[in-house]
């Protein structure tokens, strides 16, 4: 049972909770609604501090798993993975508390409420902090950010495993030069089919535990203090009953960059009141001035206060440590062998192969000499994107590759160019490593060249590294002399596969027309390198599809402050893209036919789905089978994903599929938000992608199509 639906356990702790803070005095109240909480020794209440982070792995306190980047955990396309993911990462979390408790540690990232998942929709690609993300789509956001929640979270039913949090509440997505003071402006309909959508899903499916609040305003108000998003959606509507922390150092916003307020009295006043409960940061010290100037009352202040304890208490924290069973997970379970068999199997599951003219995979036993070249072909930091830990082993691609090929096949290595400037030597000339790579180019039986981004050219503002834009990208193009390192490995006129490890879409066309073979590697974790080896050589099927679309150019894109969807993510684009969101190959093929539904009239109930999988290919693999829905009238999205599911199959393997779609699945917005199924025509697609003009093109096939109606309108 999930601890969110064990009612009376919870009202008990909420009842400890209330008991607790009713004996304490305004000032120690205040105090803990910063994340370092002090101890009140009078009361028996230790130090906590709240900050701690979880994005793929325990961040930023030692050695632990580094999993993919939440971008490439997206790219599975598997809620089963997702899970297991987020159990590992709370398994290593409580191991990793359990001995910082047994030594009195209680710094920062020492904590169990973990600041992640982040749910905003990556609506464009030049977004530094896309890749913390589940993508575009937010059906698929809401598939995996539930899964993973419910695996940190645990199915305990008394305790918490750790506390996972939802961010950031709830339309935030770049700037980030500008999100201390940027006012996002979205329409009610955009925010219910887009924005808000993951963050319901959360709170009402998986009973996510916290919710942070954005940098910036949205229609107004900013998020870490508005009444519409807090008080009256969060709340009000959705029910939420956790607790709401603001994004690190945001209040200050309120009067510096928003200049909604005049000071930090009045910020932290209209925070509180409007249902956030703790700071990061320090202003809501000033909680205490705020009641004596009569701009608070203490009573929003006390019920913050218990809705914090309310958390801790779930969490076992003052309880007999005997009683709760997580406290008895070893230190000896991090980075352990089992973790690291883990994290390659995930790797695996995450890597898209966007192109193949038959080159891959490679044969080792007819190759001599083998080059890797590029930028990140031996770097750590594009294995590992941001917010991660520390790894006890590092496999970049290009040791992933020696190590593969061992002793019988030459592996020659040349970094190409640097990342992003014009030479790599201090003193060199522009493009200082080209003779090297003409040479190994030459000795080369084939060249696996390793090019994209890492975290010093996407991320957040304000990260140390981050080169252009204050963390986001000003285009969609390889950085510095990267496409002409590329050209000039294929000028050599060996076979080239390309790699890319990226935490977003790249433009690259010339590769697309030029390149045999390209792979998607994303920011691949701490073993992504063996992984990709082994991808390249056949020893498994690459499975991966796409969670964002990969455009042709930056022209293909609306302004970057502008929140409206017309023209962005597959849901809303015009323009043909380079690659589909959804889209992926594999070694080996996969036939989705015999597609039905139960009914061919959507009602309140929902319609079932069935369809044959049949693997006709020579590779054991998982095909992802997706559901698109479009409803057939004029001003309505393009064909939306509604249904997912995941399936092994060995070579020659078939199953049946069934997929529930809620009537949901088929409902739009108006302008006012309001939501419903209208009457008239819908399309349903059944594959292994969309139902679009260029994955047809790209795949060769269509899935199947049914025409289902729906009579009479139904309403939420």
């Amino acid at each position: 049972m999930r601890l969110s639906e064990n009612t009376e356990r919870i009202d008990a702790y909420k009842l400890r909770a209330r008991e607790l803070v009713r004996q304490m005095t305004l000032e120690e109240k205040v105090s803990q609604m910063v994340h370092d909480a002090p101890a009140i020794p009078r009361l028996g209440v230790p130090a906590y501090n709240w900050w701690n982070e979880a994005l793929h792995g325990v961040a930023r306190a030692g050695v632990a798993t580094i999993f993919p980047q939440a971008i490439g955990l997206a790219a599975a396309f598997d809620e089963d993975m997702m899970e297991a993911v987020g159990d590992a990462v709370s398994t290593e979390a409580r191991a990793k508390f359990n001995a910082q408790q047994q030594y009195g540690d209680y710094d920062i990232y020492k904590g169990l409420t973990m600041w992640a998942p982040n749910i905003n929709i990556f609506r464009d690609p030049r977004w530094g902090r896309g890749h913390e993300t589940y993508g575009e789509d937010p059906f698929l956001t809401s598939r995996m950010g539930v899964r993973f929640v419910e695996g940190l979270q645990g199915s305990d039913p008394n305790y918490m495993k750790v506390a996972a949090c939802a961010k950031h509440f709830g339309v935030h997505s770049g700037p980030e030069s500008l999100r201390h003071e940027f006012d996002a402006r979205a329409t009610m309909q955009d925010m219910r089919e887009t924005y808000l959508p993951a963050f319901r899903a959360l709170v009402q499916e998986a009973g996510v535990e916290a919710v942070m609040g954005a940098y910036n305003r949205v229609n107004g108000e900013p998020c870490c203090g508005s009444r519409v998003l807090l008080k009256e959606i969060l709340r009000g509507e959705w029910g939420f009953d956790g607790h709401v922390v603001s994004d690190c150092w945001a209040i200050k916003d309120f009067y510096l960059g928003h200049r909604v307020t005049s000071n930090p009295t009045e910020s932290v006043a209209l925070a509180v009141s409007n249902g956030c409960d703790i700071n990061c940061g320090e202003l809501f010290l000033y909680l205490t001035q705020a009641v004596e100037q009569g701009l608070i009352r203490e009573e929003a202040i006390t019920r913050a206060c218990e809705r914090l304890f309310t958390t801790r208490m779930k969490l076992g924290l003052f309880d007999e440590p005997e009683k709760v069973a997580y406290n008895r997970i070893p230190y000896e379970v991090v980075d352990s062998p089992e973790m690291r068999a883990l994290n390659l199997d995930v790797a695996k599951r995450t890597l898209v192969l966007l192109k193949n003219d038959g080159l891959l995979p490679l044969d080792k036993s007819k190759l001599k000499t083998v080059g890797v070249i590029g930028p990140n072909a031996n770097n750590r930091k594009a294995l590992v994107g941001n917010y991660e830990g520390t790894a006890s082993c590092y496999v970049t691609v290009l040791e992933g590759i020696q190590d593969y090929l061992g002793d019988d096949v030459r592996v020659l290595y040349s970094e190409g160019c640097h990342l992003y400037k014009p030479h790599v030597g201090g003193l060199g000339r522009d493009n200082d490593r080209i003779s090297e790579v003409k040479k190994i180019c030459e000795l080369s039986d084939v060249v696996i060249a390793c090019l994209g981004l890492d975290a010093s050219l996407e991320g957040e503002e304000g990260d140390e590294g981050n080169e252009f834009a204050s963390g986001d990208r000003e285009n969609l193009n390889l950085p510095g002399l990267q496409e002409e390192l590329l050209k000039t490995i294929c000028e050599s006129g060996k076979p080239a596969v390309l790699v890319l490890l990226s935490g977003s879409a790249l433009a690259v066309g010339w590769a697309q027309e030029h390149v045999p073979a390209i792979l998607q590697g994303w920011y691949p974790g701490a073993q992504g390198g063996r992984a990709i080896a082994e991808a390249i050589f056949g020893e498994f099927s690459p499975e991966g599809k796409l969670p964002v679309t990969f455009y042709r150019s930056t022209d293909d894109l609306p302004e970057f402050t502008d929140y409206a969807m017309t023209n962005r993510t597959y849901r809303y684009i015009t323009r043909e893209p380079l690659y589909p969101f959804g889209y992926g190959l594999s070694y080996t093929r996969f036939e989705v036919t015999d597609a039905r539904a139960s009914t061919d009239c959507v009602t309140a109930d929902g319609v079932d789905l069935r369809c044959k999988v049949t693997n006709t290919g020579a590779y054991a693999a998982r095909a992802a089978v997706q559901v698109y829905v479009k409803a057939e009238r004029a001003g309505t999205p393009n064909a939306q994903l509604k249904g997912l599911r995941k399936v092994a199959l060995a070579p020659g393997e078939a199953a049946e599929v069934a997929i529930h779609l809620p009537a949901e699945a088929f409902s739009l917005c108006d302008a006012e938000g309001a939501r419903s199924v209208e009457p008239g025509a819908y399309s349903v697609y059944v594959g292994q992608s969309q139902p679009d003009a260029r994955s047809r093109e790209l795949l060769g096939f269509a899935p199947e199509r049914l025409e289902l109606r729906c009579d009479a309108a139904i309403t939420f």
